[in-house]
C-alpha cells in the first residue's frame, strides 16, 4: 500500500493482474459451471485502487469521465459490488468512495476485475477495522468470481475445482518469473461463448500438482545460462512457462483460435520468438522470455500493420502489446497489510 500525494493523503491499494500458465477442463458440473485445472501468476502491470472511508455509509465509485470505466454502469461495477457485499456481510455502518485507475486491459484474460474486486475486499477489512482473515474474505471474493479468492491470497497457486481450490505454489517448489510480452490481438472473447460452446474439450484428465515438476534432465535443458547442476538441484522441482508447455495446454485455445481469427493471427506471429500461449478464455496471449530486453526487442517488432509501437508499449487500433514481469507474491501482499 502507498500514498498518494497531496494534504489528505489517501491509501492507495495495488490489484495486480494475472495470467493462466495452462488451463485444462476436467469436467461440466450438474449447476453448468467447469472443473478446472490452471496455474495463476500475477503480473507487475497493476490497476491502483483508492479508498476513503466515509461515515455516511454510502458507497460511491469515483469516475475519471476519460477512463474506461465510465461506460460501466456504477452498479455493475465488481468494485462497487464487492464493497457492497462486505458492508451487507459484516453490517458495518461505514461506507466508501472507490476510485480506480485502470492499466490492465478490459474483458482480455488478465483477470483486472477479479483483481479490483480482492483489492477493494482486502482494503475495506484494514480501513472498516473489520478483521475477518483470509478465509473469509476468499469466501466472500468467490461469491463474486472464480478468479477473486486467488487475488486475495496473493500467492501465485495451482487451482482446480471452478478455481477456487488453490494449491500455493511456495518453496521446496519454485515458478519461475519470467518476463512476458502479452499481446491484445484487438478483439474482446466473450468467455460464455468459450464454455457453452459444444466443441469445447471438457474431459481434460485431472492432474496432481507434483507431476507438472520436470525431470532433471529437463531441468538442466531449461534452466537459466550459467546455472550450475549443484543450484539447480538445490532450488527444488522447478516450474516454468517452458517446462508446462510440454505437459499442459490451454483448452480454450483452439477453440478461440477458430472463432477470433485475431487471437489466432497473434499466437502466430508471437511463436516466432518463444513459445506462444492464450491466457484464460483469452483474448490475450502472451510469450515468456528470460531477460527483458528480449521481450522489448520482440515488442519493438509488432507487425506495424496492426500497431504503433513507443517507448512504454505498442498501441493501435489493431493489436497492442506490453512487457511484465511474472510475479508469484501479489504487491498487495507486500505493500499492502495483508489478509489476518
Amino acid at each position: 500500500m502507498k500514498s498518494n500525494t497531496g494534504t489528505n493523503r489517501l491509501p492507495v491499494w495495488p490489484a495486480p493482474g494475472k495470467i493462466n500458465l495452462f488451463l485444462h477442463i476436467t469436467g461440466r458440473r450438474a449447476d453448468g459451471y467447469h472443473n478446472l485445472e490452471t496455474i495463476f501468476q500475477f503480473l507487475d502491470l497493476t490497476d491502483e485502487i483508492t479508498l476513503r472511508v466515509r461515515s455516511d455509509g454510502r458507497i460511491r465509485r469515483i469516475t475519471d469521465p476519460g477512463s474506461g470505466l465510465a461506460g460501466v454502469p456504477e452498479q455493475n461495477d465488481i468494485t462497487v459490488r464487492a464493497a457492497h457485499l462486505l458492508k451487507r456481510t459484516t453490517g458495518t455502518p461505514l461506507g466508501a468512495d472507490i476510485a480506480i485507475t485502470k492499466r490492465i486491459p478490459m474483458g482480455a484474460g488478465l483477470g483486472g476485475g477479479s483483481s479490483d474486486a480482492a483489492t477493494t475486499l482486502v482494503g475495506l477489512d484494514h480501513l472498516w477495522g473489520l478483521g475477518l482473515g483470509v478465509e473469509t474474505l476468499a469466501g466472500i471474493g468467490l461469491t463474486l468470481g472464480a478468479d477473486v479468492p486467488v487475488f486475495v491470497r496473493g500467492q501465485a497457486a495451482f487451482a482446480a475445482g471452478v478455481g477456487e481450490k488453490l494449491t500455493p505454489i511456495e518453496p521446496p517448489m519454485v515458478l519461475e518469473e519470467p518476463w512476458y510480452l502479452i499481446v491484445y490481438p484487438g478483439c474482446s472473447v466473450a468467455t460464455a461463448d468459450i464454455f457453452n460452446a459444444p466443441d469445447l474439450t471438457r474431459d481434460t484428465p485431472p492432474i496432481k500438482i507434483h507431476t507438472l515438476s520436470p525431470k532433471k534432465s529437463a531441468l538442466e535443458k531449461s534452466a537459466p545460462e550459467g546455472a550450475t547442476p549443484g543450484k539447480i538441484a538445490q532450488q527444488g522441482p522447478l516450474l516454468s512457462p517452458w517446462s508446462l508447455s510440454t505437459r499442459t495446454r490451454n483448452d480454450c485455445e483452439a477453440l478461440a483460435r477458430r472463432r477470433y481469427p485475431p487471437v489466432d493471427a497473434a499466437l502466430g506471429w508471437l511463436s516466432q520468438f518463444s513459445i506462444a500461449r492464450m491466457t484464460g478464455t483469452g483474448s490475450c496471449v502472451f510469450a515468456p522470455f528470460r531477460e527483458r530486453q528480449e521481450a522489448e526487442r520482440a515488442l519493438a517488432m509488432l507487425p506495424k500493420g496492426q500497431g504503433m509501437v513507443n517507448k512504454t508499449g505498442a498501441k493501435g487500433q489493431g493489436w497492442s502489446g506490453f512487457v511484465a514481469r511474472g510475479w508469484n507474491r501479489s504487491p498487495l501482499r507486500i505493500d499492502g497489510e495483508p489478509p489476518r
